[in-house]
């Protein structure tokens, strides 16, 4: 999975969403789960996906065209120092796009390997699942773990979302932006989703 990747629009509400026929794989997950470092890695673009270490960041939904894809980077989710107001907007525009899109293909759900699922990951996953959303399960920043860590700690993780969307076959990956193999394992498993 490879092509040109460059920035196409950023939407704040459902009327800007872009007019395109391109599959669509949008990038959801709690602030500071490393979704723009994902992105950015996915796509070998150092500058493609904005990069802040303050959570909270992404304010908009980024749309991006990468080969013959579309890209959707969607704002984190359970930011406590946002207002709780703009965290309901978000959470209004993230559900506006995941009901509306048509040719949303794929949803990519980042979980942080190190830390139990939170109860926005499974809410998210519940929603996912009672809406009959393909989604992929990506466990992010498996670098900070040894390899026997990252094992027990995935099946950990995996254990208890797949206990909150009640058996539903869902599949995973772990990633890490410092291994080249990351990305075409989660491109493996995309082509095998989408094909």
């Amino acid at each position: 999975m490879s092509g040109k990747s460059c920035f196409l629009t950023s939407a704040a509400k459902g009327t800007q969403f872009p007019e395109t026929a391109l599959p669509e794989i949008a990038f959801v997950g709690r602030s500071n789960v490393g979704k723009s470092s994902l992105l950015n890695h996915f796509t070998q673009s150092k500058k493609l996906a904005h990069v802040s270490n303050k959570p909270g960041k992404t304010q908009l939904i980024n749309f991006f065209t990468f080969g013959n894809l579309t890209l959707v980077d969607l704002p984190g989710y359970g930011y406590a120092n946002v207002p709780k107001k703009m965290r309901d907007e978000w959470g209004n525009l993230i559900q506006e796009y995941l009901k509306s899109r048509k040719n949303l293909a794929l949803v990519l759900l980042l979980v942080d390997l190190r830390h139990p699922p939170t109860k926005d990951d499974l809410a998210f996953a519940k929603w996912a699942t009672h809406f009959k959303k393909p989604y992929l399960i990506v466990f992010t920043k498996a670098d900070k773990l040894t390899p026997n860590q990252q094992k027990q700690q995935a099946e950990k993780n995996f254990t208890l979302l797949k206990e909150a969307i009640g058996g539903t076959p869902v599949s995973h990956v772990l990633y890490s932006i410092k291994k080249k193999g990351a990305r075409l394992a989660l491109t493996k498993e995309i082509e095998k989703i989408l094909s």
